[in-house]
């Protein structure tokens, strides 16, 4: 029961400094209740998970005092509805330009992709290229695993989370061009087995290992 008071009250510390953009110790105890003491305990905990930051500020009268305020890296745990927001754009663009624009920025999207996945591409074998996209894909949200089929020695690539998937269902170019991009990235043939976009548990890519085909 303590941890889920610690929680809530920590919670809505997150939500006034969200409201109020940055507090005191004493402007936040006195809304929460409880005292500096308490407070200072909950904003240590979240100090360390690096979801708020402070700074002192002078005041015209007494010492300089501490002054809270949400982190960058709060903002995850705040809702957001990007995918609506592009989806809303999307339709828009379809009935005023038509299904062959909405085409051309996907494209577009995947030739921007794939020259900053180039670039970030060092590996030399296969099995390093692919070691180097599962890295770019996790840092964009995709929580991916991959391993090699002991028979076949193709990759298995996972990707158990979908960041567009919104989108995806809407549009299958997302899902097009991904396959596209990983196939230029990687130089190799590659089939898609299983997609979330088509109410399947995750995406999954066989890397075909022509390597060893050689």
């Amino acid at each position: 029961m303590a941890n889920m008071r610690n929680s809530s009250t920590r919670n809505e510390i997150l939500q006034m400094l969200k409201k109020h953009g940055s507090l005191t110790v004493s402007e936040m105890a006195a809304e929460l209740k409880i005292t500096e003491m308490a407070v200072r305990r909950h904003l240590n905990t979240l100090e360390r998970d690096r979801l708020i930051e402070s700074h002192l500020v002078r005041q015209s009268m007494g010492r300089p005092t501490n002054v809270y305020s949400l982190t960058e890296e709060s903002e995850h745990l705040f809702p957001k509805h990007y995918s609506d927001f592009a989806l809303d754009f999307l339709q828009d663009i379809e009935e005023n330009e038509g299904n062959d624009k909405v085409s051309s920025l996907f494209r577009r999207r995947e030739e921007r992709m794939l020259k900053l996945y180039k670039q970030e591409m060092k590996g030399e074998t296969l099995e390093q290229k692919v070691e180097q996209l599962a890295v770019l894909q996790n840092q964009r949200g995709y929580m991916v695993e991959f391993e090699r089929d002991p028979e076949t020695g193709d990759f298995v690539f996972k990707e158990m989370n979908c960041p567009i998937s919104q989108v995806a269902k809407e549009y299958t170019h997302a899902c097009d061009c991904e396959l596209s991009l990983f196939k230029r990235v990687l130089d190799v043939e590659i089939e898609q087995r299983e997609c979330i976009s088509k109410g399947e548990d995750k995406c999954v890519y066989i890397i075909k290992n022509q390597e060893d085909q050689k």
